[in-house]
């Protein structure tokens, strides 16, 4: 299929882009990686009028860590996180979780802006980003302004961003000390959009009780389980309650069918993959002493 007729922009500088933008407003897409977007104006599901291709604009494209934060440019590829050493090193969830997403050939041309930016419900960068508090900065012409991954997706392919807004950072702190964690997804093969994701983050005190939890599933937006939270606050890591932790948190979730499972499958395994990233994570612990 071929996509709808559109006018093609290519800006070398994020001034450029942005009064693009500005310019032509909700008619106006601007391009990344096009793992997502090209193939939805292929199926005419989306028709921008004006198509702002943002690959030559080299400064939203870069990987560095200021003052103990990992920042992220919109533009850098998902194969530049997973080869990273200082983020496999320091942001292991991230570096571990970017393995899943799609194929290598996927990841060489995906950027991590135009994955959150799309927000699509299966994708595996939005769900840890949010496990891992980050913050993502939008810069329009006339402003800057920061939002919290929590507060960044709205809904299955909606955020919080306006119209002339582009997503230009994305700023990670690093996890506590001594922190925990884990990722597990299912999908009907590999690559594949996920039918269920979780991830989880927890810290323990020098008594080994869990102080800080952090329990986030796939759904129309990442899910972070507060029933989860103050279930495992306070408690000492054993299978029981990680049973209890995952069936409660499961059971808060709200999960469609679609061609691909049903509601009630996707319950189901989301408890599964919440016991196992639970145990994982509490795995870790003992390789770390």
């Amino acid at each position: 299929m071929k996509p709808a007729q559109f006018d093609y922009y290519d800006p070398s500088t994020l001034t450029e882009a942005l009064s693009l933008l500005a310019q032509f407003g909700e008619t106006a897409r601007p391009l990344a990686g096009g793992q997502s977007l090209v193939p939805m104006m292929n199926m005419r599901l989306a028709r921008p009028s004006q198509l702002i291709d943002l690959n030559r604009v080299s400064e939203l494209d870069y990987l560095k860590v200021d003052d103990g934060e990992l920042r992220i440019g919109a533009m850098t590829r998902q194969r530049t996180i997973e080869r990273s050493a200082i983020v496999t090193e320091r942001w292991p969830l991230l570096s571990d979780a970017t393995r899943y997403i799609g194929h290598v050939q996927i990841r060489n041309r995906g950027t991590v802006g135009g994955s959150l930016a799309h927000a699509f419900p299966s994708a595996e960068l939005p769900l840890v980003m949010t496990a891992l508090d980050a913050s993502l900065i939008l810069r329009s012409s006339q402003e800057e302004r920061i939002v919290a991954a929590r507060e960044f997706f709205l809904d299955a392919m909606t955020t919080a961003m306006s119209t002339g807004e582009l997503l230009v950072e994305i700023r990670v702190p690093a996890p506590p000390a001594g922190a925990l964690w884990a990722f597990q997804e299912i999908s009907r093969r590999y690559g594949d959009f996920a039918l269920m994701g979780v991830a989880v983050l927890l810290t323990l005190d020098t008594n080994g009780v869990i102080n800080r939890a952090r329990l986030v599933f796939t759904s129309s937006t990442p899910h972070l389980s507060r029933i989860a939270e103050g279930e495992l606050v306070g408690e000492k890591p054993n299978e029981n309650l990680f049973r209890q932790v995952a069936s409660s948190a499961a059971a808060e979730l709200e999960t469609q069918s679609d061609i691909h499972a049903t509601a009630e499958y996707r319950k189901h395994v989301a408890a599964v993959l919440a016991r196992r990233v639970l145990e994982q994570a509490a795995a870790r612990a003992s390789f770390s002493r």
